[in-house]
């Protein structure tokens, strides 16, 4: 199962969900760089130059940020930092917390559980993060993508001003924008992120290979980010397209899909894969020990207040 500690003891779902949540922020403020030149790299060719020629700032994961770096700063490497915090506090606590308690509500309780009960778990804990947290991931994207819009000219002065902003312009609807292209992105995500880990993780430790510590945790987690990568980009372009879009510049999740299909052909949907993949792969592997080393502390500390002599 999902970081369990190396104890008798399994960590309450307290536990599991607060951890999960701050080891989802150590791992935001560790790879929102990445993150960052990925959506850079995913609205590119959204806007068109003087002449009509489509706009292409950006050239690879490292070109970008130094390009940010160059023309922006190096604090536009971690615009909507805030925001991004916020989500992981909600969506995190959600999706990766109560994913335990899911796989054993859909397996009754038995102990073996199977792939289609850690599927649906991860289906599960997924569309109840995006109900909760996309507000937060709304304004996080805007916040990313904003530079683009001009140099000079910025939508937003700050988070709570955005969350106020887009709600009085767009309704709170807006605040709700793409949640359906979100769901579907992040169930994906989910299972792939969390089953992936969960099944080479109980591969690794039933075959012997490792010991349930940091290689074993690292080798699983790399695959977990590999795998959602490769499932969850095209998702993921349309996602972050469609929650930066202004009002009416498309239609719905599937007319920005298919906007993107016909001007930009296919390869349209795996822009900005390499930071995908770099910010997942190293996402995971932070979040992951993070949170086994927090879950640990947080029983520990549980411990020694039930018993503290």
């Amino acid at each position: 199962m999902v970081g369990f500690a190396p104890t008798d003891a399994t960590p309450s779902a307290a536990v599991k969900f607060f951890g999960a949540g701050l080891a989802g922020c150590i791992a935001d403020l560790v790879t929102y760089p990445l993150d960052t030149a990925k959506v850079r790299l995913q609205i590119q060719g959204e806007s068109k130059g003087p002449m009509g020629n489509k706009m292409f700032q950006y050239r690879g994961v490292f070109g970008t940020i130094t390009t940010m770096v160059k023309d922006e700063g190096p604090r536009s490497l971690y615009n909507g930092l805030v925001a991004g915090l916020h989500r992981q506090m909600s969506f995190s606590s959600v999706r990766i917390g109560l994913y335990d308690s899911m796989k054993q509500f859909y397996s009754q309780g038995s102990d073996n559980i199977t792939i289609t009960t850690r599927l649906l778990a991860g289906c599960t804990t997924g569309a109840m993060a995006v109900t909760v947290a996309q507000p937060t991931d709304v304004v996080k994207v805007r916040f990313q993508a904003q530079a683009r819009s001009g140099n000079s000219i910025k939508r937003y002065s700050g988070t709570m001003s955005a969350y106020k902003t887009i709600a009085r312009d767009e309704g709170i609807r807006g605040l709700w924008k793409g949640t359906i292209p979100n769901i579907t992105r992040n169930a994906i995500v989910n299972c792939a992120e969390l089953v992936t880990y969960d099944v080479i993780k109980e591969l690794i430790l039933k075959n012997e290979l490792m010991t349930d510590n940091l290689p074993c945790h690292f080798t699983s987690a790399f695959a977990a980010g590999f795998c959602t990568t490769i499932c969850a980009s095209p998702v993921d372009v349309v996602k972050t397209r469609f929650m930066n879009s202004t009002p009416g510049q498309y239609s719905s999740a599937l007319g920005c899909a298919f906007t993107m299909l016909t001007n930009e052909g296919p390869t349209a949907f795996y822009k900005g894969f390499m930071p995908s993949f770099l910010r997942l792969g190293s996402w995971n592997i932070v979040m992951f020990v993070s949170y086994e080393q927090i879950k640990r502390g947080l029983m520990r500390a549980q411990q020694s207040w039930e018993s503290p002599f």
